[in-house]
């Protein structure tokens, strides 16, 4: 796809665990997966009848500033 070879890749890994840690590296690399999918799934024409998520309606709460 890019022409990586072994050593490059190995590289680009290692700069990534010292950038996200080890902790973070998995929650990057399913962000990224999903984000990957989402584009070529809305670029190939997939998924258009589907429900977009809505936000979530946030609640008056009576304890907020009053004004």
């Amino acid at each position: 796809m890019f022409g990586l070879g072994t050593q490059e890749l190995v590289i680009i890994l290692i700069i990534a665990l010292f950038i996200f840690g080890a902790k973070k590296l998995p929650e990057v690399g399913k962000g990224l997966g999903k984000s990957i999918r989402e584009f070529k799934s809305s670029l190939s024409g997939e998924g258009e009848n589907e429900e977009t998520t809505k936000p979530k309606e946030i609640s008056k709460d009576s304890k907020g500033p009053s004004a």
